[in-house]
């Protein structure tokens, strides 16, 4: 997989980062965004990421632009810490995907790039890059600090009293960040899984197996919750009383109306219970932060999230104990404290059940290549027949057709089937909506065979 930007930053195999490749893409960055002169440097916890980290911070410093190296951090803290300094970001992280790849994600002064800021930099890559002093190196020990005080003063030290809650903690790089907070706010936390190997955690498609050990550790230790997060810590999850993982869009829900938001920007795969909540206004975009971002513009009490829980906040808010400062990227910690907070007294299941009955689920096929999942697409949308014969395994059949990002098949009962290749790594991924769980998982599973056929006889 070669390097290049996807749905959250730039992306590639280890061993196709090198330092030359690097310090191009963020010589270019800091060459074609706005910095003001200054940069933040974070990383997670794979095993490449310090080397790549030191190769950002020298390409940052040879054009003479001030460091703040803040460390291993989760990215939200990283944004937090930019925001404070005044300067743009850099954060080294792959995200959920395996050890072998790695990425770099950009902010400038105001969060996250854009599409724009993208093909900005990219038409930056070949320009010469001029000599002068070298940068001066900081180091901010104080990161991950601001991130915990954000949320312990927004909740207050008893928001969570009584609750037993579980930390899957895994390799993410927030894990003892968000287990301070947890404990700050009244919480009893138990560890659970702490890795020194890196574990590629998807957060929007939980393994089978993670799920049942998951179920297992929330009946074994009595758990009212267990939460935890991907590597670079801006995705939650969340698992109920009962063991079961909410959607991460449903997390963005129940955060939204608790924030008391009147406009809500989320991607298309997204639960499409939203459009039922009495929001002023959904706007519905293709999938990516960026794309979030882009529909978030115009001011207003506005809000964000994606299908995997990352929630964006756009607007001054209150927490139960006091404000919340806007923060334009993709944060886990938001959403779980609200719906912790909000299933405090009659548990999270039942708060769950409040929301509109519409349910989503999510998996993917990994190691199909890009290229192969657009070939399997292009033909899919240019041949209504193809798209029958899918579906016919299935006992459905399409009623319209949705091209927002990847294929989106609505279906005469109701339900989804939305299909589209990933932007970050080699997986298609398959996206369900139905009215109920079962119904939901059965179609997802026989959806995902029939999907991994036609792949095969494609070949």
């Amino acid at each position: 997989m070669s390097v290049k930007f996807g749905t959250s930053g730039l992306r590639g195999l280890v061993t196709a980062m090198t330092p030359a490749l690097i310090t191009a893409h963020v010589q270019a960055f800091l060459a074609a965004c706005d910095t003001g002169g200054v940069l933040c440097v974070g990383r997670d916890l794979r095993p490449s990421s310090p080397r790549i980290a030191q190769d950002v911070i020298e390409a940052a410093r040879t054009v003479g632009v001030r460091v703040i190296d803040c460390g291993a951090v989760p990215t939200p803290a990283l944004a937090l810490a930019a925001q404070a300094a005044g300067g743009g970001a850099v954060m080294v992280t792959g995200s959920h995907i395996p050890a072998d790849r790695n990425g770099l994600k950009f902010y400038v002064r105001s969060g996250e790039i854009s599409k724009a800021n993208e093909a900005a930099i990219l038409s930056h890559l070949d320009r010469p890059v001029p000599d002068g002093p070298l940068g001066p190196l900081e180091t901010d020990a104080s990161a991950n600090d601001r991130y915990i005080t954000r949320f312990t003063d927004a909740f207050g030290p008893g928001a969570l009293a009584g609750q037993r809650i579980g930390l899957y903690a895994h390799s993410a790089v927030g894990r003892d960040v968000l287990g301070h907070i947890l404990t700050e706010l009244g919480a009893e936390v138990i560890e659970l899984g702490r890795s020194d190997s890196f574990i590629p955690v998807d957060t929007e498609a939980v393994d089978p197996a993670v799920r049942d050990q998951i179920k297992t550790w929330v009946a074994e230790h009595g758990l009212h919750a267990l939460v935890s997060t991907d590597g670079d810590s801006d995705r939650p999850l969340l698992a109920d009383e009962t063991g079961r993982v909410i959607p991460g869009d449903i997390l963005g829900q129940i955060t939204a109306e608790a924030l008391q938001a009147e406009v809500v920007a989320t991607p298309i795969s997204s639960n499409s219970g939203v459009t039922m909540k009495g929001f002023k206004d959904v706007r519905l975009t293709q999938i990516g932060s960026p794309y979030v971002i882009a529909a978030m513009q115009g001011g207003g009490r506005v809000v964000g999230y994606e299908a995997n829980g990352g929630f964006l906040l756009g607007f001054e808010a209150m927490g139960p104990a006091g404000s919340l400062a806007p923060l334009v990227t993709r944060d886990c910690t938001l959403p779980l404290l609200m719906v912790l907070y909000a299933g405090r007294d009659g548990g999270i299941a039942a708060r769950v059940a409040q929301e509109p009955p519409v349910v989503t689920v999510a998996d993917r096929l990994q190691n199909v290549e890009q290229a192969k999942s657009r070939v399997l697409l292009d033909r899919w949308q240019q041949d209504p027949a193809a798209r029958v014969a899918f579906l016919a395994p299935l006992n459905k059949e399409e009623e319209r057709l949705d091209l927002t990002d990847g294929l989106r098949m609505i279906l005469t009962d109701g339900d989804v089937i939305h299909v589209r290749p990933s932007g970050n790594a080699p997986e298609l991924r398959l996206y369900i909506e139905t009215k109920d769980t079962e119904a939901a998982a059965a179609l997802l599973a026989r959806a995902l065979t029939n999907l991994r056929t036609v792949l095969n006889k494609s070949h």
